[in-house]
Parts: structure tokens; C-alpha cells; sequence
């Protein structure tokens, strides 16, 4: 992978901060932090008849508040030396993405954010996809959910040696991130930028070390022993684990399951920019190695790379994020008895439209969610 990304950090924009802008910061304070911290695929039949039951949850969620808290943290020059630490040790594997792509200055960012029992190419399966598309002005994030059953055309691959239709999660168990994400731009034609991968055991700890977020649910339910009533509630650890992998006593299943993943996901985000985190070091250091310990990134996401997308953002709150759904036309059955998702062509093209041109303000609203 070749670095890039806002490759020209001269031409991002400035914020105040003293007499500096912050990319002269970053760049006076970036070698002195280096000198001192240092620079088996599933048989595709067998996984694809797996009943149906409540999976392994939202290893997600971490990915995507790693990327985005970590770019903000940056951006408002905030423990500089800490946030240089976490970044220092993150994973970063080049074989997650299926081919280099270039940023300029400007253009819109898709990460791709999956979730996995494990790193590299020991694969498993991932239950939760979200593309997370970063405005080319910097403005919003958008958090695109493709549900798990989504009946789409996989590529060719090392188990199935044709196009080949499947469930869009059968594509990791077949050829890990870089399959999935060579899937994702078969089908809506958009160029995806990054990808992460997250150990979904980090969601419980990170959620404890914040004191819990704090949600609207918008229906009461129960699940693995825990009662989630309709209105605020907080959520942490097992609790919060157990709130966004329910779907069998919600009533519309899997889109309400996601619904909840896109919900807990922006309380995370919000409650790492606006609450107590930012003001405790030692907090703030905890939350942050618990994202760099249990994920992987693609080799593109350098450190050099994060913070040159971090000078140029121009949003610090979950308000900013905007949840978004992308479309299925009902359901169906496939000849050898999986249920799945049937992919809205038309919306799907809409939605892939908005993701290319940098139009998704428009998409939403004439889209509501």
C-alpha cells in the first residue's frame, strides 16, 4: 500500500491553536514522539447453512470509534503523546485491502468497517459491514449498514472459483476483508479507501471505561437476561453487548437490530468527543489502547495519514453523524433453504450514487431513514 490520503498536508485546512495552525504542531511534535515510543477458509456450503440465531455482536462499533474519535482527538490537538502511543501500536496489515487507492484533498473517504473473531487470515465470519463515508468537505460521516443477509454476487475467488451468489457476509468466511471489500465495490461501484477490523470483545470494555452511553430505545425488549426499556437508557459491557445482537424480539429483525448498532455507535463517538474523556488523561489513555489492542487496520492508515485527514475535519459531535440504511426489498429463500435479504436494485443504485458524486446530504433527504 502507498501512502496517501490528503497527501498534501500543507494544503489542509488550518484551525487556531496559539500562534500554530495544527499541522505545525503535528509536525513539530511528531519525531519527538517517535524517537521516544518507536516508530484457512470455512467450506462455503457448511457456513452458508448455519441456522439462523443470534451471532457474535458489534465488534464494528469499535472500529468506527477508533477511526473517527482518534482522527477528531487529533484534529483538536489534544495529548498529543498519547494519542501518538496508541496510534504507534495499532495492527496494521496490508493484505486487508484488495488494491491502493489515492485520496486527493478534498474527495470524499469510504472506510469499510467489519467485524471478525480473529485477524488476518485466520477468517471466521463477519456478522456486522458498515461503510463509513467521511464528506469530502469534512462536515459529516455518514454510517452506511449493509445487513449481513444481503443476497448479492460475490467475486471470484480461491473457495468458489466463479461469481457466485451468497449472502454479502459469506464473502470474508471465503476470502477475508480484502473479498468483502472487492464485493462492496462490485455491487454499489463506489471505491472503498480503508478498511478496519475489530476483535468484538474491545465493544465491552470500551463501553465500561466510558461509564456506559446513553441511547433512546425506541422499543422495549429483552434479551440474555437484561430488560431494555422504551425510552434513555445506558448501556455498558454485557448489557450493551446484549441491546444491539437482538433482533428476534424487535419488529423488523435485522433492520432494527441495525437501527440500534448505528444508535449505540454514535453515543460511543459522542461521549468520546463531548464527555469527561477528553479532560482525563488517564481515561483517555485507557479508551485508547482498548481500541488499538483489539483491532487491525490497512497498511494505508499510517499515522502520518491519520492526522493529515484529522487537520482537515470540521465536526466534533455525534450530530454530525448521520445513520443511514442502505435498501432491501423484502426477503427470500434460496434453493437450498437460506434466508436472506433481497437487495433493492434501485435504491441500491441511488445509494451508490450519492456514496460516488459526494451527494449523500441530498440522498438522505430525499431518502429519509
Amino acid at each position: 500500500m502507498s501512502t496517501h490520503d490528503e497527501a498534501d498536508s500543507s494544503r489542509a485546512p488550518r484551525h487556531a491553536a496559539g500562534d500554530r495552525g495544527l499541522d505545525d504542531l503535528f509536525t513539530a511534535d511528531e519525531d519527538a514522539a517517535r524517537a521516544a515510543d518507536g516508530d484457512a477458509h470455512r467450506a462455503p456450503a457448511r457456513a452458508q447453512k448455519t441456522p439462523m440465531r443470534a451471532r457474535r455482536g458489534p465488534k464494528i462499533f469499535l472500529a468506527a470509534v477508533l477511526v473517527v474519535a482518534l482522527l477528531v482527538l487529533a484534529a483538536l490537538g489534544v495529548y498529543l503523546r498519547i494519542l501518538g502511543n496508541s496510534l504507534d501500536n495499532l495492527h496494521r496489515d496490508p493484505s486487508l485491502m484488495p488494491d491502493t487507492t489515492v485520496v486527493t484533498p478534498g474527495q470524499p473517504i469510504n472506510f469499510v468497517l467489519m467485524g471478525s473473531d480473529s485477524r488476518g487470515a485466520d477468517q471466521g465470519r463477519s456478522d456486522v459491514l458498515m461503510v463509513a463515508h467521511l464528506s469530502g468537505d469534512r462536515e459529516h460521516l455518514y454510517l452506511v449498514t449493509f445487513l449481513r443477509d444481503m443476497w448479492v454476487t460475490i467475486p471470484a475467488n480461491k473457495v468458489v472459483n466463479r461469481p457466485s451468489k451468497a449472502k454479502i457476509n459469506a464473502a470474508y468466511s471465503w476470502g477475508g476483508p480484502a473479498l468483502t471489500i472487492k464485493t462492496l465495490q462490485s455491487i454499489t461501484g463506489v471505491r472503498m479507501d480503508h478498511a478496519v477490523v475489530i476483535d468484538f470483545n474491545g465493544f465491552k470494555e470500551l463501553t465500561t471505561k466510558l461509564g456506559g452511553v446513553t441511547v433512546t430505545n425506541p422499543q422495549a425488549s429483552k434479551n440474555r437476561g437484561y430488560t431494555f426499556a422504551k425510552g434513555p437508557i445506558t448501556l455498558q459491557g454485557d448489557q450493551a453487548l446484549a441491546y444491539v445482537q437482538e433482533r428476534k424480539d424487535l419488529t423488523n429483525g435485522d433492520l432494527d437490530r441495525a437501527a440500534r448498532e448505528r444508535a449505540v455507535l454514535t453515543a460511543i463517538i459522542d461521549k468520546t468527543m463531548t464527555g469527561g474523556v477528553l479532560a482525563n488523561p488517564r481515561k483517555l489513555n485507557d479508551v485508547l489502547n482498548t481500541y488499538a489492542d483489539t483491532m487491525t487496520v490497512d497498511a494505508g492508515l499510517t499515522n502520518a495519514n491519520v492526522r493529515k485527514i484529522a487537520t482537515s475535519l470540521k465536526f466534533g459531535s455525534g450530530k454530525d453523524i448521520v445513520q443511514v440504511q442502505a435498501p432491501i426489498a423484502g426477503y427470500g429463500k434460496s434453493k437450498d433453504g437460506q434466508d436472506y435479504d433481497i437487495v433493492d436494485e434501485a435504491g441500491l443504485k441511488s445509494l451508490s450514487t450519492a456514496l460516488k458524486k459526494d451527494m449523500m446530504a441530498d440522498y438522505v433527504a430525499n431518502h429519509p431513514q
